[in-house]
């Protein structure tokens, strides 16, 4: 139990211009064009990250920026590998405004056994790749909405360390 609370301090150490990292540790389950319907209203890439039981389960920030968004959605435990579960599970979305411009959508997302989304972000602050965004106890799993044209920089399948793998970067 208290391995699955380990909250680790990393940093990115590079460059973050541009950069998307993984916003959790786990691994890339989705690689999509999909329809975002909550912020967006349009055709975004979504990439998703699952967390399984071993994984940690503090998030960070996957770009430097500033909160346009935060949202927190009660709603259904079903198995978060499922499509259903990006629109239907509980949830919490944070929308973030690059220095560049580009927004990005990182949706935090409960599964069958996780019953608690903590959300550390909060509109107007700026936020950076090196900090926590927050914690999905027993948690689950990942989105990261990105527009059209990004470039991807990870494979289905690939496991991910948060804050360390970069998974896009955008134009």
């Amino acid at each position: 139990m208290v391995n699955f609370f380990r909250c680790p301090i990393r940093l990115f150490g590079k460059d973050t211009e541009k950069i998307v990292v993984a916003p959790a540790d786990g691994k890339i389950v989705v690689i999509e064009e999909a329809d975002e319907h909550e912020y967006f209203h349009d055709r975004r890439l979504m990439i998703s990250i699952f967390m399984s039981i071993v994984n940690v389960h503090a998030n960070w920030y996957p770009v430097d920026g500033t909160i346009k968004k935060v949202a927190h959605h009660n709603g259904n435990f079903m198995k978060a590998w499922l499509p259903k579960a990006s629109t239907e599970n509980e949830r919490s979305t944070v929308v973030i405004e690059t220095p560049e411009g580009t927004e990005v959508l990182v949706r935090q997302i409960a599964g069958a056994v996780a019953r608690r989304i903590v959300t550390y972000a909060e509109v107007g602050e700026e936020c950076y790749i090196d900090e926590h965004m927050g914690f999905i106890k027993f948690g689950s799993r990942v989105d990261v909405y990105l527009p059209i044209g990004t470039e991807v920089c990870v494979n289905m399948g690939q496991l991910t360390t948060g804050n360390q793998t970069v998974i896009a970067k955008l134009k």
